[in-house]
């Protein structure tokens, strides 16, 4: 059976890594939001406003085998677009959703890096957000859907690295937090590990981040560094006098080794990529 699969939030970051990791060996559709012509003039792309529109008539014209939500914004009409997708899956013998969920499930948890099977427990919104949409679908049969819970996602094209970039550029600040215990992935890892879920027909939690951890500070220093030029202003926020986690490791669903990243591997992806670019650039 040919895979159709409607990639929910396909034109933001991490969305779009999805999409083109995709493209090339499955039936990939995908939503925008955004004003960018290429969106509008492809037809493979639907508009659509989390806000405004029903999601159902997109379903009901593709009929996708696979989901993938990858939205974000207003959590109230969050919460309902996923109580319709639950529906719509529960109610389709060949259908998946596959959830991007966030570390921000456990951001109330300070102690310790989280597996799988942990309690989550979240202080921010965002995190509740996430929470409330897991217990949402859990009632679903366990082989029609699939949670991934994400850390911090970058990548060339990432929000936090376009800012980092700037604020090097114009000498300006750049917030780091000291205390922070984190693990990454970049967009291209994980564009990888959800084609592999996909190809092998996983189900189940899945945590999808570096398997080692780093400071927030350390982290942006190293990667400020091997940008090359100037370092930018690093403003330090402390939030606690004792180190604090923010991460995401596996241990009941792993990856296959080369489906796995280091926190080493994601810097020199960032900085070797932005290189080729401004490389590119210069020969132009």
């Amino acid at each position: 059976m040919e895979n159709k699969i409607l990639i929910l939030g396909a034109s933001g970051f991490v969305g779009n890594a999805i999409y083109k990791e995709l493209l090339p060996y499955f039936d990939v559709y995908g939503t925008y939001f955004s004003t960018n012509n290429f969106f509008k003039q492809n037809q493979i792309f639907y508009h659509f406003d989390l806000e405004k529109d029903d999601v159902e008539l997109i379903l009901n014209d593709i009929r996708p085998h696979i989901i993938i939500s990858a939205l974000r914004g207003n959590y109230t009409a969050l919460y309902a677009l996923h109580q319709q997708l639950f529906t719509y899956v529960m109610a389709t013998p060949f259908c998946k959703l596959l959830f991007l969920s966030s570390v921000r499930v456990f951001d109330g948890i300070k102690t310790n890096a989280s597996y799988e099977n942990n309690k989550t427990l979240a202080n921010t919104s965002y995190g509740k957000n996430k929470i409330a949409i897991e217990k949402l679908l859990s009632p679903l049969p366990s082989h029609k859907y699939a949670i991934l819970r994400l850390p911090m996602v970058l990548g060339v094209n990432a929000p936090r690295v376009i800012l980092l970039k700037e604020s090097i550029k114009n000498k300006c600040k750049f917030e780091v937090f000291p205390n922070l215990v984190i693990n990454i992935t970049s967009d291209t890892k994980l564009s990888q590990q959800i084609h592999y879920i996909i190809n092998q027909n996983k189900f189940g939690i899945f945590h999808l981040g570096s398997t080692d951890l780093v400071h927030h500070s350390d982290l942006f220093l190293e990667i400020a560094e091997k940008l090359g030029g100037n370092l930018p202003i690093f403003t330090n926020t402390f939030t606690s006098n004792e180190d604090h986690f923010l991460a995401v490791l596996p241990k009941e669903n792993k990856l296959p080794l080369q489906h796995q990243i280091t926190v080493n591997e994601v810097i020199k992806e960032i900085t070797c990529n932005e290189s080729l670019i401004t490389l590119k650039e210069k020969l132009i």
